[in-house]
């Protein structure tokens, strides 16, 4: 979709960037043209202005790029998944109660867990681990003895200790056995400290996920137990005297699942997996549904990858309807309903900003094309098509024209016919046609299929001050699609179509997949830098995963952090509650097992060399040495003020 400038307005501005469809209820474009945040949905009276939180970033000293936490946000996505399951359970009659978990592998920052451990007190929530680092975790932070914690993942005998410790410590730790060696494992530990555990099994579905994730379930699915191994793991405890202590049924279909038809399947085979094990004498209390919930990255409301047909009304709903009629039906109890959903808990409360430090474009050098004496005739050819466009009757023609001649003059330079300086000229007659093809087929409803990447190619690439591989691993990695827009200027028609690029050296720190209108397009309309002014975007939904799972590429390393509540008797309706700082190139050397000290150490004995050599003055040697010492100790990333 291509914007209309001549008509632009902020009803125009969000019909292109979409920001209130993938934004949750919590970001909308204001009427100054800058993005806001209504931090709680329900009172729209505190809206929080990005460009007021830059400015108070920077009254701060504190360096961009730099992610941006709301934490009232994250509160407020906790219990609006709490209320609505009870809300639900209570309209449908069903007999049992919602005990939600977080699982802290999507977020596992302390700030985070704290603020979801916190919101969900008074709702019995509790947390997931996947790891022993994670259990450590899990047992420190949910203290909340009416919650659950449920241990998933693959476990060893110190892992199944840790999980006992807490039982003793009275905590409702629930073992989630994936494969049948585990629950020997647990049984082992269980009689040698005399502690009993809560036991879970985790089911291979038959029924597949929709969306990247959908290879989670079926029988070729990483983790759980076929429908033989549960049985053969029920019965094992009933032997060892230890049925009672089988307690839930957990499966999982797949993260960020796109069509709700996959979860009322689901829902349907687990029901009656539970339903069949009660009848057995298995009386379990819980069935936990997994994670999948997804969020709407492209707000397109659809079965796409980025986007979900559903809300999240109606995935509770069809949770809590689905095991009401199959346990009715079976005349077994309702079990207490758990449900893993990390994604849409944390997507929305976090964001890079990052600001736009250049722009790169293919055509932006143009020689002078003037007719010199004993030029080639690849360069008179290619000026006559220039000034002759207008009258050609053909612009299919006159493309094909161009680019033949455009390789020819390669061909010739590599064959030294041609000099430097003339395949220049030949390159700039070359974009400058292109570029009047670009503007001619703007208002023709019929472009050659050759000439539609003619918006591509033209596009420039925007630099921006950060790492993808750092701040959006997955964009890069399963090239998922997270919302980039500016995040001023939005009362401005933008006319710039463009990529982003990142400051890594490396071709694939780029972002070119972008939301615009109800199109995923590879150009994003961003608007003109000016000289002497700052320009900021912002990357959006990027608290599930994407906080943690940055590398080091470049030696970037993890960015300054903003914590953000807030607080209607502020004028600009926040404070910065909490600064957490970013990698130092110190940090990020010491992970890789350099010595910083020593490194100091070393460039100084080199700078004193050379003073000694009478190659640099004393005083100038120690500015040198200062210098190396305090981009030791500074951000990792460029300083553009």
């Amino acid at each position: 979709m291509q914007p209309n400038i001549t008509s632009w307005s902020i009803e125009e501005a969000e019909k292109t960037y979409g920001v209130s469809r993938w934004g949750g209820g919590y970001f909308r474009i204001g009427d100054n043209g800058n993005v806001k945040v209504t931090p709680d949905p329900n009172d729209p009276s505190i809206q929080i202005d990005f460009k007021s939180v830059i400015n108070d970033i920077k009254e701060e000293g504190i360096q961009l790029p730099v992610v941006v936490r709301f934490h009232d946000v994250l509160r407020a996505q906790v219990e609006n998944l709490n209320k609505l399951f009870n809300q639900i359970i209570e309209e449908a009659g069903y007999q049992g109660s919602y005990n939600g978990v977080y699982p802290i592998k999507v977020n596992q920052m302390r700030e985070v867990v704290e603020e979801i451990v916190d919101a969900g007190t008074p709702y019995g929530y509790g947390l997931e681990a996947g790891s022993k680092a994670e259990l450590l975790a899990a047992l420190a932070m949910n203290t909340n003895e009416d919650s659950l914690t449920i241990l998933n993942g693959y476990k060893d005998e110190e892992f199944m200790r840790l999980a006992l410790l807490g039982r003793m410590l009275g905590r409702r730790m629930v073992v989630v056995v994936e494969k049948y060696s585990e629950l020997l494992l647990l049984i082992k530990a269980s009689k040698q400290l005399g502690i009993e555990p809560i036991i879970g099994v985790r089911a291979k579905m038959t029924v597949k996920g929709r969306g990247k994730w959908e290879g989670s379930a079926g029988e070729r699915a990483k983790f759980g137990l076929t429908i033989a191994e549960i049985i053969k793991t029920a019965r094992h405890l009933e032997q060892e005297g230890m049925s009672h202590c089988l307690k839930l049924l957990h499966f999982h279909i797949g993260s960020q699942l796109t069509d709700i038809r996959a979860i009322k399947e689901a829902i349907t085979e687990g029901a009656r997996i539970y339903a069949d094990l009660h009848k057995m004498g298995f009386e379990l209390d819980y069935v936990d549904v997994g994670g999948g919930l997804g969020i709407d990255y492209d707000g397109s409301n659809s079965t796409n990858d980025s986007s979900r047909n559903y809300t999240m009304h109606e995935y509770i709903a069809d949770i809590v309807y689905g095991m009401k009629e199959v346990c009715d039906m079976e005349k077994v109890p309702h079990p207490t309903l758990v449900s893993e959903s990390g994604r849409a808990i944390t997507a929305h409360h976090s964001c890079v900003i990052m600001e736009i430090v250049g722009e790169i474009r293919s055509n932006s050098a143009e020689l002078d094309t003037s007719v010199v004496d004993g030029e080639h005739f690849f360069t008179k050819n290619m000026r006559e098509m220039l000034e002759n466009f207008d009258g050609a009757p053909n612009k299919q023609e006159l493309y094909n024209d161009a680019s033949q001649y455009k390789e020819q003059a390669l061909d010739a330079f590599k064959l030294r016919v041609l000099n430097l300086e003339e395949l220049g000229k030949i390159e700039t007659l070359y974009w400058q046609i292109m570029v009047k093809l670009k503007a001619f087929y703007a208002d023709v409803d019929f472009v050659p299929e050759d000439l539609l990447e003619l918006d591509y190619r033209l596009s420039s690439q925007y630099l921006c001050n950060f790492s993808v591989f750092q701040s959006a691993a997955d964009t890069w990695a399963i090239d998922q699609l997270l919302p980039v827009v500016p995040l001023m200027r939005m009362d401005e028609p933008p006319t710039v179509n463009c990529s982003l690029v990142d400051i890594t050296c490396d071709s694939d720190g780029k972002i070119d997949k972008f939301a615009v209108g109800r199109e995923i397009t590879n150009v994003l309309p961003m608007h003109p830098l000016k000289k002497g002014e700052h320009y900021y975007a912002g990357l959006f939904l990027t608290g599930a995963y994407q906080d943690v799972m940055g590398d080091m590429h470049n030696l970037f390393g993890r960015l300054n952090e903003v914590h953000i509540f807030s607080y209607d008797d502020d004028p600009e309706d926040f404070y910065i509650e909490e600064v957490v700082k970013g990698s130092s190139v110190e940090d990020v050397l010491h992970i890789m097992q350099y010595n910083p000290k020593a490194m100091a150490t070393d460039v100084k004995r080199l700078i004193d060399k050379q003073i000694s050599a009478g190659k640099i003055k004393p005083r100038e040697g120690v500015k040198w040495t200062d210098f190396y010492e305090n981009c030791l100790s500074g951000y990792t990333y460029l300083k553009t003020d």
